[in-house]
């Protein structure tokens, strides 16, 4: 199965606007954070100690992902600017890389003698991006300097690590790599790439771990078991994602039934106990980690924006490596998509948010009144840099190749699976498919198509959909023969209510409408949003429009507000109801207009 925003052009609406201000604005903000913290200067290797911007382990990985970013941008938009920029970087990792192929900034000028020592310090997760950004920038330009000296320095590690085993560890500490050599294998079509992927992926949970006894440490890094024996999602979120993603891939490529099978089981393991209605992952800022079944606080949900996009690729990578096609792996990319990845990213495209909370009650953050003991929340309000600034420029890599989750190309069938919608056109191997949409303000998808084509019918619709043409239905698709036809789903609001397990939100809902997910702002609700109730009754009067500021719907619906009438700190129970209009935003817009109360789930009555 091909899925490859290389075959993919967006041509409107939704994510042509995303992908526009990560053009136009995110790319050139990450840079100039990037270039004023240092980051970018540290590719030089001339840092000495008592000098300021003492390079960070994994500063090497920041700005390889933002090259990967430019590299999708540059293969659609010329821009002389921005390929000086990646041009200039090149030139410093070609001037410094070593004879022997290796390239690191943090090791080169900070700890020159502790290459390949401390396994968590993130060496081959740096390098895994730089091998990434250097299979982009081939693809978009056709040059192949960049990907020849990651060549180089991917044959270095292979020899380091399959050969001469001369590294104090054996596996990566934070997954990355494994990614990256497929991509490499994928690029190059060198079958070796393919097999240091192998033989870290099989490695893994095998051999003691040098410096790291403790099991709750090898939990949190995944290494805790064989790969084909972890049949529970546990540790760093993360590292959780890239590590699945790349046993996906495994299973793929070598047709591994039984390695396919765990990952159906890691993966609904994570999707049906531990994923946010957001799909936000990672509940815990305790190690960025996952916890146990349905542990999922709102206020204190960690929910990385890199953890929701490491689940959009897991789930990409197992439609393409699962031949069940169900359609449930597109509908968890669509969710994450639209919200718990896109909620880290501001309206402006120039800050950022690290964490995803579902719930900010803003006296929370003063309840205690020792300053030196105040509990830990996630931030109120984006910032433009992090000290750890991971998530913005896997922010710029996602957008400019959302292609990549729009369409799959079935080469044995020579039929097209319609994954996510919007304005678009697929083109490969002589199948092309156009889609005409204002999706998702719209419901309605007309699709041409020369090819047979799989139509995902979203989960959020129950199956409940129209088409103009005949069709059969299959794992989540709708299958019709080629042509010209309309499908239409129905973007009618509702409320969505958690496991019972999940005891945070018994008695209380979400509002979905379409992708979207919703949340209570106090701006638009009375300043107020913690004594809202949805009214279970009066949901089919909400009503959806248009906003340009949240450049997505906004819904209004009759709700309820409980008034307190009393000074009493109790009283008898007597509630009081008062009928108000609820206005709900996407949740991926909170937190635009200053800081403020915010609330996914509401109570119901």
């Amino acid at each position: 199965m091909l899925t490859d925003h290389r075959y993919v052009k967006i041509t409107g609406g939704y994510w042509q606007k995303k992908a526009a201000l990560n053009r136009d604005v995110t790319i050139k903000a990450v840079y100039d954070r990037f270039f004023e913290s240092g980051r970018i200067e540290a590719f030089r290797c001339d840092w000495k100690e008592g000098m300021p911007n003492k390079p960070h382990i994994f500063w090497d990985s920041d700005v390889a992902k933002w090259m990967e970013g430019a590299a999708y941008i540059l293969e659609r938009d010329a821009d002389p600017e921005l390929e000086a920029k990646v041009e200039a970087i090149i030139d410093e990792i070609e001037k410094n890389q070593g004879e022997d192929g290796y390239f690191n900034v943090y090791y080169t000028v900070v700890e020159p003698k502790g290459r390949f020592t401390n396994r968590d310090c993130h060496e081959l997760y740096c390098a895994g991006h730089l091998m990434e950004a250097a299979c982009a920038y081939y693809n978009a330009t056709g040059r192949d300097r960049f990907l020849g000296l990651m060549e180089k320095y991917a044959d270095y590690i292979a020899r380091v690590f399959m050969i001469d085993h001369s590294a104090a560890f054996n596996t990566p500490g934070h997954k990355e790599i494994e990614l990256a050599l497929y991509k490499m294998y994928e690029t190059t079509g060198k079958e070796k790439y393919f097999e240091l992927m192998k033989y870290f992926l099989e490695t893994r949970g095998r051999q003691d771990i040098p410096g790291l006894p403790q099991e709750d440490l090898s939990r949190q890094i995944q290494s805790h078991a064989p790969i084909r024996e972890q049949r529970e999602a546990i540790g760093h979120s993360v590292r959780a994602m890239y590590l699945y993603s790349a046993m996906a891939d495994l299973a793929r490529e070598t047709g591994e039934e039984e390695l396919l099978s765990v990952c159906r089981e890691l993966f609904t393991d994570v999707t049906q106990r531990k994923m946010y209605v957001t799909g936000g992952i990672g509940s815990t800022r305790h190690g960025e980690a996952f916890t146990v079944a349905y542990d999922l606080p709102n206020a204190h949900a960690y929910t990385e924006t890199c953890a929701s996009i490491g689940l959009i690729f897991f789930a990409n990578r197992m439609f393409r490596a699962d031949p069940a096609r169900t359609s449930r792996y597109a509908d968890i990319a669509e969710l994450a998509m639209y919200n718990g990845a896109l909620s880290g990213l501001s309206l402006d495209g120039e800050q950022f948010f690290y964490e995803n909370p579902l719930e900010i009650r803003l006296r929370d953050r003063t309840r205690l009144t020792n300053g030196s003991e105040q509990e830990k929340y996630p931030i109120t309000q984006r910032v433009r840099l992090f000290g750890c600034s991971c998530c913005p420029p896997n922010l710029t890599r996602l957008l400019p190749a959302i292609g990549d989750y729009f369409y799959g190309f079935d080469e044995k069938e020579g039929a097209v699976y319609v994954n996510q919608f919007g304005e678009s056109e697929f083109s490969y191997g002589g199948a092309k498919v156009v889609q005409t949409t204002d999706y998702p303000l719209d419901g309605a998808v007309k699709i041409a198509s020369n090819v047979p084509v799989y139509v995902r019918i979203p989960g959020w619709c129950g199956g409940l959909f129209r088409a103009d043409k005949a069709h059969t239905f299959e794992n989540g698709y709708a299958r019709f023969e080629p042509g010209e036809f309309t499908v239409t789903f129905e973007l009618k609001p509702q409320l969505i209510a958690a496991n019972v397990n999940a005891v945070n939100d018994i008695g209380r809902a979400v509002l979905r409408c379409g992708p979207f997910i919703y949340c209570a702002e106090a701006p638009d609700n009375g300043g107020e949003v913690h004594t809202l109730f949805f009214d279970r009754t009066a949901v089919a009067a909400a009503k959806t429009e248009y906003s340009e500021y949240f450049g997505a719907p906004v819904v209004t619906l009759p709700g309820l507000r409980i008034k307190n009438k009393t000074d009493a700190l109790y009283a008898p129970l007597d509630e009081q109801y008062e009928q108000v209009t609820l206005k709900m935003i996407p949740y991926a817009a909170f937190a635009n207009r200053g800081e403020c109360d915010m609330l996914v789930y509401l109570n119901v009555r």
